[in-house]
C-alpha cells in the first residue's frame, strides 16, 4: 500500500503543483515580459513538456487510486465519502483535461504553426480558465484526500 499511496501523492503532486506553477508564476511574468508572438510559443513549448507528465499522473492517479480502493480496502462501498468526493473530482478534473488537450491545445498550436496570434490568443484564454478551475478542483481534492477522513 505504501508504494501506491506513494506514486498516487506524487502524481496529484506533479500535476496540481505544475498547475500552481503555471498559472501563478510563469504566466503573470510571460504576460508581463512578453508580446503576444513569444508568450503564445512559449505557452505551446510549455504544455508539450507538461501535458505529458499529466498523462502520466491520470494513469498513476488511477491506477494507484483503484489499487488502493480494491486491493487494500475492498471495494467502493469500503471507503469513507471522502474517496468517493475525491474520485468525483478527479474524474471531473481529467475530463476538462481531455478537453484542454484535445481541443483548445490542439488548435493553439496550429494558430502557432501558421502565426495567427488572434487565433492563437484566444485558445490560450480558454486553455488558462480550464487550468484554473482545474486549480482550483485539485486543490480542494488534495484537501479533502487528506483531511477528508477527519471531517
Amino acid at each position: 500500500m505504501s508504494i501506491a499511496i506513494t506514486l498516487h501523492l506524487l502524481a496529484a503532486v506533479i500535476w496540481v503543483g505544475g498547475m500552481f506553477f503555471a498559472y501563478l508564476a510563469l504566466r503573470p511574468v510571460a504576460g508581463h515580459l512578453l508580446e503576444p508572438p513569444l508568450r503564445l510559443q512559449l505557452w505551446a513549448k510549455v504544455f508539450d513538456k507538461f501535458f505529458p507528465w499529466v498523462w502520466a499522473a491520470i494513469v498513476l492517479l488511477l491506477t494507484s487510486g483503484f489499487w488502493i480502493i480494491f486491493a487494500v480496502y475492498g471495494g467502493m462501498d469500503m471507503v469513507g465519502l471522502h474517496v468517493h468526493l475525491m474520485l468525483l473530482l478527479g474524474l471531473v478534473m481529467m475530463a476538462i483535461f481531455l478537453h484542454i488537450y484535445f481541443a483548445p491545445y490542439r488548435r493553439l498550436n496550429q494558430a502557432v504553426a501558421r502565426q495567427d496570434w488572434t487565433a492563437g490568443g484566444a485558445k490560450l484564454n480558454q486553455i488558462r480558465k480550464l487550468i484554473a478551475v482545474n486549480l482550483v478542483l485539485g486543490l480542494i481534492v488534495i484537501v479533502v484526500g487528506t483531511g477528508g477522513i477527519y471531517l
